[in-house]
């Protein structure tokens, strides 16, 4: 039996983010996962059958990982803040029913291959990827290299829900399932499934140990339509000439509207909430639930501050996602981060790269395999140039872009 070839890349910093930056340090590889990390001259010494790779001048990360994106949305510009996030919505309509059916597949393919190069041109190695056209999107994904969690999307609310059981079997469709395409299940919102929907994703993901996602709180107007079915949603569903009477109506907002299902209590992937009062953070705060912000797309819609902090603060995991080209300019998780940093310069340089690493593959249910540069997990590894002493800072401070990507040892750009 041949054994797996070791390689041992240096580096002048590595940022395991499992423990302090390193200086002169490297990390060796062998058969696609981490074999160790730590000083350079030490790995040198105890490995000297590996193959040595120096990345001179940069700082080694954990490959970063976008943990709520919308690939299939890659080709649709953002242009500019609409007017109300319902009008958003109809003019996304608008845009992607345009498409000819006949042509569908092919342009979702087309803009998933796009969404994925600029992922890798980013630094990006791993994304939560929801997918409403997910029977287009992952025959491309499974293809590579990135790792893919793909949450399959189900809607079926007022005069669709007939439609729950075909758009279910869809989205949990395990054809294309592999050792780097994952599938999950997203519920898509409140205001586009019912609760039997919601239930139906929930035990189908507790039954099997997939992992399951929701946008939640996204809007103020969420709280107002599930109330009394009032408000922009209701104005959304009329303009569809789909809505029927029996939605059902609940009251305290889509926080507790989540809780009283079960969400909360199960490591569901939050999309968003962007609003929450503080018994809702307390809500969080007992639950096993995480919480993905985007900040681009939070600051094109005008939402007021993101309560990130105090999150993170009472214990809530929290990571960074980029949302889609809809609605933010491209998919440089690096640049939501750098918005983060600008608003919130007292933050250390090191808590918000945990957003985009060991935070984000706990949220995507992947905290054992990615996220840290650590024995046993997969080797995928991100490198930056270290312009100073303090690179993870520096790196956020200024635009560059990152200049290695690997993916299980294999240095893909």
């Amino acid at each position: 039996m041949t054994l797996p070839q070791k390689r041992l890349l240096t580096a002048a910093f590595v940022a395991p983010m499992d423990g302090p930056l390193m200086r002169d340090a490297g990390v060796v590889i062998a058969g696609g996962t981490i074999l160790a990390v730590g000083p350079a001259a030490a790995l040198r010494a105890g490995y000297p059958d590996a193959t040595v790779e120096d990345c001179g001048a940069v700082v080694l990360l954990p490959g970063l990982i976008n943990a709520h994106a919308h690939l299939e949305l890659t080709s649709i510009a953002c242009g500019q803040p609409p007017a109300g996030f319902v009008p958003w919505v109809q003019n996304l309509m608008g845009a992607t029913g345009a498409t000819p059916m006949d042509q569908v597949p092919a342009a979702v393919a087309a803009a998933a291959r796009a969404g994925v190069a600029q992922c890798l041109q980013y630094g990006v190695t791993t994304i939560g990827d929801i997918s409403k056209q997910c029977a287009f999107t992952r025959p491309v994904l499974v293809e590579g290299p990135l790792r893919v969690v793909s949450f399959g999307e189900v809607q079926a609310m007022a005069q669709r829900r007939s439609l729950l059981d075909e758009r279910f079997a869809t989205a949990t469709d395990l054809s294309c399932d592999s050792e780097r395409l994952r599938i999950g299940v997203s519920p898509h919102a409140p205001y586009s499934i019912e609760p039997d929907g919601y239930r139906q994703c929930l035990e189908w993901s507790k039954r099997t140990g997939r992992p399951i996602a929701t946008h939640l709180a996204e809007t103020s107007d969420e709280a107002t339509f599930l109330a009394d079915h009032t408000g922009p949603f209701r104005e959304l569903w009329r303009s569809l000439g789909r809505w029927d009477d029996a939605v059902p109506r609940f009251r305290g907002g889509p926080i507790r509207y989540a809780e009283s299902m079960g969400l909360l209590d199960h490591p569901t992937l939050l999309a968003h909430v962007n609003y929450c009062d503080d018994t809702e953070l307390t809500l969080l705060a007992r639950g096993r639930a995480s919480v993905v912000y985007c900040p681009r797309t939070h600051a094109f819609f005008g939402h007021p501050p993101h309560r990130w902090r105090e999150m993170l603060a009472s214990g809530i995991n929290v990571a960074i996602g980029t949302d889609s080209c809809a609605s933010s300019p491209n998919l440089n998780l690096v640049d939501d981060l750098r918005l983060v940093r600008r608003a919130h310069p007292e933050v250390p340089a090191a808590q918000l790269w945990e957003l985009v690493t060991v935070r984000a593959a706990k949220a995507l249910q992947m905290d054992r395999e990615i996220g840290q540069l650590t024995v046993g997990r997969f080797a995928d590894l991100v490198s930056f140039a270290a312009h100073t002493d303090e690179p993870l800072g520096n790196i956020l401070d200024r635009v560059d872009l990152p200049n290695g990507v690997w993916i299980g040892g294999t240095r893909i750009c």
